[in-house]
């Protein structure tokens, strides 16, 4: 399959990259990754949403929560979660403001149990990008033009051929980033081929 870094609106990569890690977004270094194994391919992008409490938006609490600084205390639903050691590549907020955790070079541990085309593991060969969100709710104008920006600058690097959301790697257990998020406009804005998004989006 041909990836998707041969759309003609590829960016050059020089511009864009140093050591995994996007010049464009903020960056906040968390201690939660691991090398990939030899051999990944790096080929899927894993959309997520997050909001910490849920519902709740603008703080800094995900950040604290990939960086293993989260006050279990400072509200109820954090026992729920307490101890927990998670990141994800990117956070992209509801501003489209956009914070890197992990190089894409390394394994960030977003995913957790999952599964995509007939491979296992998502967290090894994917990159992890949090919405700042609610499942079911919708997502903002910000974000899908940060999206339109940044996939197309991630494929220019690496060889992209898949987008899905964590309720399609591990279905079941997962619904983010759910209903309230428009595959369909995203699908738009990239110019992407159909085979590259999860059937019927």
């Amino acid at each position: 399959m041909t990836p998707l870094s041969s759309h003609p609106a590829r960016i050059p990569e020089v511009a864009l990259w140093h050591e995994g890690w996007y010049r464009e977004a903020l960056h906040l270094p968390s201690p939660n990754f691991g090398p990939r194994p030899v051999g990944a391919q790096i080929d899927l992008v894993v959309l997520h949403s997050i909001s910490l409490p849920p519902g709740c938006y603008g703080g800094d609490e995900v950040q604290r929560l990939f960086t293993n600084r989260l006050d279990w205390d400072a509200h109820p639903y954090f026992q729920q979660i307490r101890g927990i050691e998670v990141s994800a590549h990117f956070f992209l907020r509801r501003t489209g403001e956009l914070w890197q955790f992990v190089s894409c070079d390394a394994r960030a541990w977003h995913a957790g149990p999952s599964a995509w085309r007939g491979r296992g593991n998502c967290n090894d060969d994917s990159i992890g990008i949090e919405l700042e969100g609610l499942e079911g709710e919708h997502f903002e104008d910000a974000q899908y033009v940060a999206l339109a920006r940044l996939c197309p600058a991630l494929a220019s690097r690496y060889p992209l051929h898949f987008i899905a959301g964590h309720e399609h790697v591990a279905p079941g257990r997962k619904q983010d980033p759910g209903p309230g998020f428009d595959w369909q406009r995203l699908r738009a804005s990239l110019n992407w081929d159909a085979a590259a998004f999860p059937p019927g989006m």
